[in-house]
């Protein structure tokens, strides 16, 4: 199968699809890659880099898009102003495209894919689960923008983040609120944090509590019983209209108090809610930035001017929507991994094929052969087994199960044993009796040793052979008050000896474990 990776066309967009180490890998899994010229020098990437890689590199577009069996891409198709053709076009009929698509912004795309009984797998539709972390590109990518939106706040704010003690005087530390800690959120306080700032963070979901004060920021807190943990797709939750006015009173207060803000607050397929408004960015300190992460989406800032960096009032706003393709090398090499992964998850070459019953291929998979399939329906989840316990019982013949239910066969055992237990009484000679009682009184002794013994004091093991060894030296000790040389004697002197060792052992093991968690 070819695998074709054409240059992008978007404006300002410097990523690839495909570098020439994850091309290699692409073919160890049987793939023939076609890469058009120029296609990853925006990124540092040369045709001689891809041609050494084993790469077979062409300057026809038309013929990379019509011959591949499989097209990657980062943006989707949009007009091809050099051919006069849209991308999705040049598709070839029953061809398959991997490519961020949002498929809620794009029903337009859809349908010509549709159309051309094109199959369209969207990366940005992978679910944000565990299993899919390896194919996770929109994680990747925001982890980048994250780190980069730092980068461009400290680029545009007029002094260093760290704070410094000199000789011409104390020179305060950056303060920066981080607005959203998800995975470009958490990657802002990482950033900002290794460049000496003073970094607060705000999330609607508790749960990232713990991995803001980790990194080393504050947490900012709403003391409300609702909470953003209901999203789906990772994201957070629509909150109520009276959480907002909190958080917003919140923002107002720390706008006066901090330098940078960088918000990452983004819903998919809803416009970016506004959560800085244009009395907060008045109230900021002459000086300060903004970077707003959700532009491209409106922004959160109510200012924010998509792909421009514009100064309001002496406070700095960047709109910037091409954060990670300034970092189109690491980018390119992180989300052509991410495509090598979801190829790989797809059998290669040679055993390609789109499996609908696992439910990341399901849920990314927006069009299949012609047909629109987003958003993917649910697996239908399958019968509820019935209780294994359930099925023995009414597998047993009537008659069985009557017989168990009967209360006489309960008392079977305890009449049985008694009548044992009466046999020996009246029969057995009066020694065995004596060592037949020490005999049950240790068994029940025993059991109540053992079963009595507190876990915390040692391992569940130790403590039932501690208390076993210790019924032993008890029995041994009591055996050894005959002669010498009785045959008793001697094995009662021999339990006590091994049973201490065992002891002695049991204890010296337990304290090797509980120095192992001293400092």
């Amino acid at each position: 199968m070819r695998v074709g990776i054409p240059r992008e066309i978007a404006q300002g967009e410097r990523r690839v699809a495909a570098t020439p180490d994850t091309a290699q890998k692409l073919q160890k899994l049987g793939f023939e890659v076609w890469v058009e010229a120029d296609a990853g020098a925006a990124s540092s990437f040369p045709d001689a880099a891809y041609r050494a890689a084993g790469c077979q590199v062409t300057h026809d577009v038309v013929e990379l898009w019509s011959q591949s069996d499989i097209v990657l891409k980062v943006q989707a198709p949009l007009w091809h102003s050099g051919i006069n053709q849209d991308e999705s076009d040049l598709l070839r009929p029953g061809g398959k495209l991997i490519s961020f698509i949002w498929p809620a912004q794009n029903p337009d795309l859809l349908e010509k894919l549709s159309q051309k009984g094109a199959t369209a797998i969207a990366m940005d539709a992978v679910p944000r689960i565990t299993r899919a972390q390896k194919l996770d590109a929109l994680s990747s990518m925001a982890n980048l923008a994250g780190y980069r939106a730092v980068i461009e706040a400290a680029n545009q704010f007029g002094r260093g983040f760290t704070g410094q003690i000199t000789a011409a005087g104390k020179i305060p530390p950056c303060k920066v609120l981080v607005i959203g800690a998800g995975v470009a959120g958490l990657a802002a306080i990482g950033t900002a944090r290794g460049l000496g700032a003073v970094v607060r963070a705000f999330d609607t979901r508790p749960v990232v509590k713990e991995q803001v004060q980790s990194m080393g920021a504050e947490f900012l807190e709403l003391h409300f019983e609702e909470d953003g943990e209901e999203g789906t797709g990772g994201y957070a939750k629509v909150m109520s209209p009276a959480f907002i006015a909190a958080e917003m009173a919140l923002f107002a207060q720390q706008a006066q108090e901090v330098d940078v803000i960088i918000t990452t607050a983004l819903i998919p397929g809803k416009p970016a809610p506004r959560l800085v408004t244009q009395e907060m960015v008045e109230a900021m300190k002459p000086g300060s930035v903004i970077v707003d992460m959700a532009a491209e989406q409106g922004g959160n800032c109510e200012l924010t001017r998509p792909h421009e960096i514009y100064d309001h009032n002496g406070v700095k706003i960047v709109g910037l929507t091409d954060l990670v393709s300034r970092m189109a090398n690491q980018a390119s090499q992180l989300y052509g991994t991410n495509l090598y992964h979801l190829l790989n998850e797809l059998g290669g070459a040679e055993h390609h094929h789109l499996d609908l019953e696992d439910d990341v291929v399901r849920q990314a998979t927006v069009v299949l052969d012609g047909e629109v399939i987003w958003p993917a329906p649910p697996l239908e989840k399958p019968a509820t087994p019935q209780p294994a316990a359930a099925q023995s019982m009414e597998s047993l013949p009537t008659s069985e199960t009557q017989q168990s239910a009967n209360p006489l066969m309960s008392l079977l055992w305890p009449v049985l044993i008694g009548a044992a237990l009466f046999g020996v009484g009246a029969f057995a000679p009066e020694s065995f009796i004596s060592h037949f009682t020490v005999f049950i009184l240790a068994i029940f002794l025993g059991w109540k040793v053992i079963w009595d013994v507190t876990p915390a004091l040692h391992t569940p093991l130790m403590s039932v052979t501690n208390a076993i060894s210790g019924i032993i030296i008890i029995g041994g000790m009591l055996q050894i008050s005959g002669p010498l040389s009785s045959t008793v004697t001697i094995l009662g002197a021999i339990a006590i000896f091994v049973s201490t060792l065992n002891i002695s052992g049991g204890f010296f093991v337990t304290q090797r474990m509980l120095n192992m968690f001293h400092k």
